[in-house]
């Protein structure tokens, strides 16, 4: 059996990002994630929810607890998803999700910037 060979996609470089940094979500899902990942075109963040339900924000709020940073309404889509597990007692849901980011403003990419020089712990391979 040949492997297929994986294709990069992303053009940006990934970060890790601290601790204490959430993904807020906009209605309709108004959910709150713990962000993982980021780059200039997107990011990575775990969904904790009680219902197995679709991606559906179209903007997100970036938050790092105790600094009172707060990037609002980056606009948004989920690129791809991934369950990490299910608990059918509880029951709870864990999803990874991968967003791409829309067109942000020129306040909302200087935020960016400043959120990646300053709470993340680096690079990602």
């Amino acid at each position: 059996m040949e492997a297929k060979a994986q294709v990069e996609r992303r053009q940006e470089k990934r970060f890790r990002v601290n601790r204490g940094a959430l993904v807020m979500l906009k209605p309709p899902d108004a959910g709150i994630g713990r962000l993982i990942g980021i780059s200039m075109g997107g990011l990575t963040f775990e969904h904790l929810t009680s219902q197995r339900a679709p991606f559906e924000a179209t903007q997100l709020d970036i938050l790092i607890t105790g600094s009172g940073f707060r990037l609002q309404d980056m606009p948004c889509r989920s690129i791809w998803n991934l369950a990490m597990y299910e608990k059918p007692l509880a029951p709870l849901y864990k999803t990874r999700y991968g967003v791409q980011f829309g067109a942000l403003t020129p306040v909302q990419i200087r935020l960016l910037e400043y959120l990646v020089q300053n709470h993340t712990t680096g690079e990602v391979d």
